[in-house]
């Protein structure tokens, strides 16, 4: 029974996290034979403030891209 646990820098919507979940659970279904019904996902959604890369926070970097 696999365990995915996807962390993302920000929100995602409702059916974003649907559509990841199909097609997380299909990958592992066609790739490693694991039964879809018995994959567990879970997301994290990280706040973007609390996220960098590098020496940078990703919520810094938008405010740049932004002006």
């Amino acid at each position: 029974m696999p365990y995915v646990n996807v962390k993302v820098a920000g929100p995602l919507t409702t059916e974003q996290r649907s559509e990841l979940a199909k097609r997380i659970s299909l990958a592992l279904e066609e790739v490693a034979g694991k039964p879809a019904a018995h994959t567990y996902i879970v997301f994290d959604e990280v706040p973007r403030e609390k996220w960098a890369v590098g020496a940078e926070i990703l919520a810094e970097r938008d405010k740049k891209s932004r002006s």
